[in-house]
């Protein structure tokens, strides 16, 4: 395939991305003009240096926790992990929750000096400091009290692990570069036995090496989320087969095929209880300016296409990606809803618990926070309310309070999941906790 000509996309040293902060220009919308089913896309303005403005990582001071929105409580339910990103709920309520940082990058593909700015600014944003851990490990609650008093390594050695899911007595896991699959029983605090592979997944590059995994209602198949190897495929699209897209993986044999594609960076999956359709939460390109492009979450149509690279969206071409591809765009589905440009909307999870009645069937979205925004977005977690399985209405925050007074990250949300009980947990990979929200005290 043809290599996209696209404009160069300059990497930056991490002082000239400080100095960079105090110059970069402002949004000119206000904030909520990225959400919903219609948000403004202003006139893109493509930039050679990106606006930089990263939050330093520095954790929670003591006592310390997230601001939880009026008639709601947060608590520490785990802490001391190691930059927690995941999390999934086994049936009998323990909860495994996967630690795991980008792998080391092959010699040929870290890029050389790029490579290593790069893990200069990730450093300052809290992920880059020392390798993963590359475990998975279970929370327990036994006494229900709303703080898991067992934290165990349920399983180690993996590869950059994330997604997580149960089928019968298998558990499967995406690595960076793989699904795998252990034997489980309910109960166990630890597995042993080594991971089987169960099909490939693209790795290399991984310019975004994070793999979610939801298993279909039947057991019979498994969705896996691929983002793209580059922002707008500047590196070739030879590095990007079967990425920025949903695969499908046939979890007996598998067999794997694209399910949806065009999707640059598919985090979050989630099945919607109410119609059982699947969604993701994607991270939408970059270097378009502070209000382009939002990140979205949308309803995912076997076979559907949203644009990446040549649109975004739906059909507004991104002019920057050569050659054009008219016919690509034409075919491009228009995403459901808006989720602010830049906000790094990642964890997605639907609430169907009992526990707090006023998120039922609407959607919990974890967004992890801008780096290459003025003002920063995102840094919190937030509902949005469905009816008769479409979003309806504008987001609600849920939990903020992720930076200080002077712009430093405390946390930043990731993964969210619903606990047995019915609390909304919320892994954060900077404060290395996962808390739990639930109702006021009354």
């Amino acid at each position: 395939m043809s290599r996209l000509s696209v404009l160069p996309v300059l990497s930056v040293s991490l002082s000239l991305a400080l100095a960079l902060e105090a110059c970069a220009t402002r949004s000119a919308l206000p904030d909520d003009a990225g959400f919903g089913a219609a948000p403004a896309l202003p006139a893109p303005r493509p930039q050679t240096v990106p606006t930089v403005k990263i939050a330093r990582a520095v954790g929670w001071p003591q006592g310390q926790t997230p601001v939880p929105a009026a008639g709601l409580a947060v608590g520490a339910f785990a802490t001391g992990l190691d930059h927690p990103r995941w999390l999934y709920v086994l049936p009998n309520g323990d909860v495994l929750v996967a630690e795991s940082k980008a792998p080391a990058k092959p010699k040929e593909k870290t890029g050389g000096l790029r490579g290593w700015i790069e893990g200069l600014v990730m450093s300052r944003a809290g992920s880059g400091d020392t390798p993963s851990a590359d475990r998975i490990s279970l929370l327990r609650d036994g006494d229900g009290d709303g703080t898991a008093e067992t934290k165990t390594v349920f399983l180690s050695g993996l590869t950059s692990p994330f997604g997580m899911a149960l089928i019968a007595e298998r558990l499967y896991i995406a690595n960076a570069d793989a699904v795998v699959a252990v034997p489980y029983q309910t109960g166990q605090t630890r597995i042993d036995a080594a991971p089987v592979k169960v099909a490939d997944l693209p790795a290399g590059r991984n310019h975004h090496w994070t793999k979610s995994l939801v298993a279909s209602a039947d057991g019979t198949k498994l969705y896996v989320g691929v983002g793209s190897n580059s922002n707008i495929g500047e590196n070739g699209l030879d590095e990007e087969v079967d990425r920025a897209a949903i695969l499908e993986i046939d979890a007996a044999t598998g067999a794997r095929r694209v399910f949806a594609s065009g999707l640059r960076n598919p985090v979050g999956l989630a099945w919607n209880p109410q119609d059982g359709r699947l969604w993701t939460s994607v991270n939408e390109r970059d270097a378009l300016g502070d209000d382009l492009v939002p990140d979205y979450m949308t309803s995912v149509a076997r076979g559907g296409f949203y644009g990446w690279p040549w649109s975004y969206y739906g059909t507004s071409v991104d002019e920057r990606v050569q050659p054009a591809r008219p016919d690509m765009v034409a075919r491009a589905i228009k995403p459901d809803y808006a989720l602010g440009s830049h906000t790094a909307s990642l964890g997605l999870t639907f609430y169907a618990g009992t526990l707090l009645p006023q998120w039922r069937n609407g959607a919990i979205i974890g967004q992890h926070g801008s780096w290459n925004r003025n003002p920063p977005s995102g840094y919190k977690v937030i509902f949005v309310p469905f009816r008769d399985g479409r979003p309806d209405g504008p987001p609600q925050d849920v939990l903020t309070g992720f930076r200080n007074t002077k712009g430093e990250a405390m946390g930043r949300p990731v993964g969210v999941a619903v606990d047995g009980r019915g609390a909304l947990l919320v892994a954060d990979d900077v404060g290395d906790a996962v808390w739990r929200v639930t109702p006021a005290a009354r």
